[in-house]
């Protein structure tokens, strides 16, 4: 019996060397007499970095953790409020609570209590009107409906009065209307202060923030919260520089009776450098070199193959041909890609193109060729095709879920008898298990049940 396995994406020879001992001596065994051929396309056919990475920023000094500066800190503690907006305050209330002597002004408002209640007027105020329907559309308020604001500002709740602590100029209000539309976070800045203003974390802070430059800390951190709450809410919505950012805390804060910004916080010196720690951009700077060189071999050879994939498939049709018994291609990852494309093309018959020998059975092992399909982005295959062309083969797809470089076939194509999923599992994690399946029995096993099958058919 003929088996023709195609490695998957990142292969190199060292890896294929190893890997095809194994896949040989696991199919040998259950078929005494098999000769399998494996064809090596990773040197060939794998991607390389042509100009060794000079594209990648920071190739030519990578920084050092000792070198990261101010805007480095900056940009991990706002990834820090992203994830959760509500830290700082957090922070900043265990701080203050522990320096609470609980000996305010009986009868007198807090400065705390002061930076509630312009919080809350902020609740109270309409959202900010809608950009308006293009002109000559005749429906002025389509984009009112679709933000869910009322399109009329004549019909909207008038705000309520402002405390002498959240007066501001009409200006200052327009500006920050302004850049809430102009960042794409109008629509998410209302249910931000809300999540604010109603938090615990908030109340906290405020009840024990009772002197003048505490409270400055407090609107400076409520601010970022606020402005952090609506970019989480917006996600890739968002439309914003960290100028804008910065600006549209500073006009929170200046409606709280201060400003988005306060040198030598508590929180943020607490904050600072477990930002840094935990954080994933200072990490992802420090090592995009390497990390974007080492997922060459993997993630290029994809984007290779989707460019200039027939040369490959090429020299695969040659391989197939070179022999008139039928044989079991196998292919993992990428190398499935390839044999689904290659047989799909052949089926159609492309002009040009003699269509190898029908194998016994396509093998695709942790393949994301169902996926490929469903994007539209499978070469051999129309986009939205719910059935394989007649003359493809039976098509055995095997795949674990803990391998997220695995998708389903059956389900992409309805109804089609020739498609059979069969899951495995290997117990490991993602990316241990793309390459788990060469030592699961159950892998081989599938395969001969399928052999078999087919020979009975």
């Amino acid at each position: 019996m003929r088996f023709i396995f195609v490695h998957g994406t990142g292969v190199r020879r060292e890896r294929y060397e190893q890997l095809t001992r194994l896949v040989t001596t696991k199919l040998t065994d259950r078929f005494p007499g098999a000769r399998v051929e494996a064809p090596y396309w990773g040197g060939v056919h794998g991607a390389t970095l042509a100009a060794g990475g000079a594209s990648i920023p920071g190739v030519d000094g990578v920084r050092g953790a000792e070198s990261w500066g101010p805007l480095d800190e900056e940009a991990a503690a706002w990834q820090l409020l992203l994830a959760d907006p509500l830290c700082e305050l957090r922070v900043l209330a265990e701080i203050t609570a522990a320096g609470d002597d609980g000996l305010g002004m009986p009868g007198v408002r807090g400065a705390g209590e002061e930076v509630a209640a312009g919080l809350a007027e902020l609740t109270l105020e309409p959202a900010p009107p809608a950009l308006p329907a293009a002109p000559g559309s005749g429906r002025a308020s389509e984009a009112a409906t679709a933000s869910g604001h009322a399109p009329d500002a004549a019909t909207a709740p008038a705000p309520a009065p402002a405390s002498t602590t959240a007066m501001t100029t009409a200006p200052a209000l327009t500006e920050r209307t302004a850049l809430l539309r102009a960042t794409g976070l109008a629509p998410h800045y209302p249910g931000a202060v809300q999540a604010v203003a109603y938090s615990a974390e908030f109340t906290q802070a405020c009840a024990t923030t009772h002197d003048a430059v505490a409270a400055r800390e407090l609107v400076a951190v409520t601010a970022r919260a606020v402005v952090a709450a609506a970019l989480r809410a917006a996600g890739d919505d968002a439309l914003c520089t960290g100028d804008e950012r910065d600006r549209l805390a500073d006009l929170v804060g200046d409606r709280l009776g201060g400003t988005g910004r306060f040198p030598g916080g508590r929180a943020a010196a607490v904050l600072g450098t477990l930002a840094l720690k935990l954080t994933v951009q200072p990490a992802l700077d420090h090592w995009r070199p390497p990390l974007t060189g080492g997922t060459v071999p993997a993630l290029g050879d994809i984007l290779r193959y989707q460019a200039r994939g027939r040369p490959l498939r090429d020299s695969l049709a040659r391989l197939i041909a070179a022999s008139d018994e039928p044989p079991v291609v196998i292919g993992h990852s990428l190398g499935g890609i390839a044999l689904v494309d290659l047989y799909a093309l052949a089926a159609a018959g492309p002009p040009g193109e003699a269509p190898p020998p029908t194998p016994t059975l396509l093998v695709t092992v942790g393949s994301q060729a169902p996926f490929l399909h469903e994007l539209g982005a499978l070469t051999g295959l129309p986009p939205a095709a719910d059935r394989l062309p007649p003359g493809f083969p039976n098509w055995l797809n095997i795949y674990d879920r803990k391998d997220l470089l695995a998708y389903r076939a059956e389900p992409v194509f309805p109804g089609d008898p020739r498609v059979t999923d069969h899951e495995v599992r290997s117990r490991q994690p993602f990316p241990l298990s793309h390459s788990a399946y060469w030592k699961l029995d159950a892998v081989y096993d599938r395969i001969r049940t399928g052999i078999e099958a087919g020979a009975e058919r």
